[in-house]
């Protein structure tokens, strides 16, 4: 049997792993929303954008299983981010049924300006912590995720750790 770390008796919802990481999510698109706002995006066309730059989906479907964003919300911001060139719809040729999303060229450069401006704010939120902390968080992060994702230690893309330069601090 797994560790009991929660007990129904003292459970508060303020302590609880759920609560907490919605809560640092909020906070950080709140933190993050001005700077993109500055780049001409929503935070969420910013986080279907890096999907698609990062490769962590390449079909609406996956966005909106990742993202859960229902799919009518989610067609709405693939049609403004083609409207504006950014990104590209491309029927599978092994399935008709399968639409592969990807950036366009400008939308590709467009995320890599923006990419400056959130490195920023993410440095910013993440002032109070030392490079060992933040490891430790992301390596715990990564890990919870994989295992919800009943991958053992994390081998999917999305709970792939950090890649940093050997002279980066964050």
């Amino acid at each position: 049997m797994p560790t009991q770390h929660y007990q129904p008796q003292t459970y508060l919802a303020r302590n609880s792993i759920g609560y907490l990481l919605k809560r640092a999510h909020s906070q950080l698109a709140d933190q993050l929303e001005p700077a993109l706002e500055a780049c001409g995006f929503t935070f969420t066309q910013w986080v279907v954008m890096m999907h698609l730059r990062d490769g962590l989906a390449l079909n609406a479907s996956v966005l909106c299983t990742q993202l859960r964003h229902d799919s009518g919300a989610l067609t709405r911001i693939i049609d403004q981010l083609e409207a504006r060139g950014l990104v590209s719809r491309e029927r599978s040729r092994k399935d008709r049924r399968e639409v592969k999303l990807q950036l366009t060229s400008t939308g590709r450069s467009t995320v890599e300006a923006a990419i400056p401006a959130v490195v920023e704010r993410l440095n910013l939120a993440l002032g109070g912590f030392s490079a060992a902390e933040l490891e430790a968080l992301t390596r715990l992060l990564t890990k919870l995720t994989g295992m919800l994702e009943g991958q053992g230690q994390g081998t999917s893309p999305a709970a792939q750790p950090l890649q940093r330069d050997a002279g980066s601090r964050a």
